[in-house]
């Protein structure tokens, strides 16, 4: 298979300078890093994709199957890194990208290198002594509501992700990728996200990574950063001022600032 038609990979930026792999979130695609790029091209290799269902990757290579799970977004991840031969990159993933990462990172280490996550989340439904911000009857409504009318949902959902009512140009942005995306392929991603799990799969981390949450963010509260900070091992927490699910678009001078910095630290 043509990996890089499949997840519809770019690369820009220094071909010499070390590599950084930017990873989009849930009814997204490459082109919500349009704001980082520029922070990154000079000094690194900088490479983007689509996952399967997204932007303008190829929509014959979806499996129901695979991507039933975040491990299946995780081998197209590996996949990506492989067809490239990247060593010791940085994978940046926003939203349950960040747990995609992790996934991968465990899947080869020698691919994936550091990890920075913005916005993560390990589990989304509120659990015991755990706060992901959302009930399972507050899921199940959201996936039921998805379902029935996809397009309905993407206009109600994308202002209150984004989070930002100064400037409604950004939900409206989110939304418009939201309906872009295949909705049968949506539905599957949405549940692979929502219902998943991967607070045990952190402990398992073992690279640099940063962890960038928001001042306010309904999707991912800042007990969830907290919870992530204290279960990677050496990880670093910054909270950013900003508010939302999609710092990268909504603050990104704080988002590239503290990326940069960090991979400033790895050099």
């Amino acid at each position: 298979m043509d990996i890089d038609r499949r997840n519809n990979v770019t690369v820009t930026g220094n071909p010499q300078g070390p590599t950084v792999v930017l990873a989009h979130g849930f009814g997204c695609d490459q082109n919500m890093w349009r704001l980082t790029v520029p922070a990154l091209a000079e000094d690194y290799r900088v490479v983007l994709f689509d996952y399967v269902g997204s932007g303008r990757s190829d929509l014959s290579a979806f499996s129901a199957d695979r991507y039933a799970s975040l491990d299946g977004y995780a081998r197209d991840v590996v996949e990506v890194c492989e067809a490239l031969d990247l060593r010791d990159a940085t994978f940046v993933g926003h939203s349950v990208s960040a747990m995609i990462g992790v996934l991968a990172a465990g899947m080869a280490p020698e691919r994936i290198g550091a990890l920075v996550m913005v916005a993560p989340s390990p589990r989304y439904i509120d659990d015991d002594g755990y706060r992901g911000g959302f009930s399972a009857e507050d899921i199940d409504e959201l996936l039921g509501s998805l379902e029935s009318n996809y397009l309905g949902w993407s206009a109600a959902m994308a202002p209150v992700i984004m989070g930002n009512a100064e400037r409604p140009e950004l939900g409206e942005e989110l939304k418009n990728s939201f309906c872009a995306t295949d909705p049968d392929m949506a539905r599957v991603f949405a549940q692979t996200t929502f219902l998943s799990d991967s607070r045990d799969d952190l402990k398992g981390v073992r690279v640099p990574t940063l962890i960038l949450e928001c001042t306010h963010d309904v999707i991912a509260p800042r007990e969830v950063g907290a919870f992530v900070h204290q279960a990677i091992p050496g990880s670093t927490l910054v909270t950013l001022d900003a508010t939302g699910h999609c710092p990268h678009l909504s603050a990104p001078e704080a988002t590239n600032e503290a990326i940069t910095g960090f991979l400033a630290g790895l050099r």
